[in-house]
């Protein structure tokens, strides 16, 4: 299994270094670093990491300006450190999408697990974003099944059971899905062939 990939943002070099040797010592692949928010949007294009780990005061363009151009332009989580723990602030992280956020002095004992948080809760966000992803098709298949099945009741003169039959049945015999018969018989209904005898020719 491939480590997972980690890009680091902060204009303290120092601090950087340390929570670069942090994760790589526990186990993760720390493959840029960055000083900016600009700099820090630049590298997330080129490597696309599985997280960021970047700081929130930065010159050129601070951390959750970045964090929000970021999740938007690639959808790459964003674990924030700040100095501060300011109401305002946790409001505007969110807002930008921000995963989760550490509050300095940066401790081993509190970096690690929450880069662990932050990458299970991304992984979560993915999955359903797959799922929905997934239900999405299966409502436009069942649309266009739908549509299909109206125009075979409305060709032959049948009810929607017939009608539904009639589509499973040349489905069966062709050895082709649901959804590709559905788009046949739009398709022809359209140019006005009888749509299931049209796939048959």
């Amino acid at each position: 299994m491939s480590k997972p990939r980690i890009l680091v943002v902060d204009d303290e070099s120092i601090l950087r270094m340390d929570i670069k040797e942090m994760l790589i010592e526990a186990g993760y692949d720390v493959v840029a670093e960055a000083n900016n928010g600009e700099l820090a949007i630049e590298l997330a294009s080129k490597h696309h990491p599985d997280l960021i780990v970047m700081d929130v005061k930065m010159p050129k363009m601070n951390g959750i300006k970045a964090s929000r151009i970021i999740h938007s332009s690639f959808g790459i989580p964003v674990l924030l450190l700040t100095a501060y723990s300011e109401t305002e602030l946790i409001k505007e992280a969110r807002m930008a999408n921000v995963v989760g956020y550490l509050v300095k002095p940066i401790t081993e004992r509190d970096l690690i697990p929450a880069v662990e948080m932050a990458l299970g809760q991304s992984e979560r966000v993915k999955v359903l974003a797959g799922n929905i992803k997934d239900l999405h098709a299966k409502i436009e298949e069942r649309k266009r099944v739908e549509k299909a099945k109206g125009m075979i009741m409305q060709t032959y003169k049948v009810s929607e059971t017939d009608a539904y039959e009639r589509m499973r049945a040349h489905s069966m015999k062709n050895r082709i899905p649901m959804k590709e018969v559905a788009e046949y018989i739009i398709e022809y209904g359209k140019l006005g062939i009888n749509p299931l005898e049209a796939k048959e020719r």
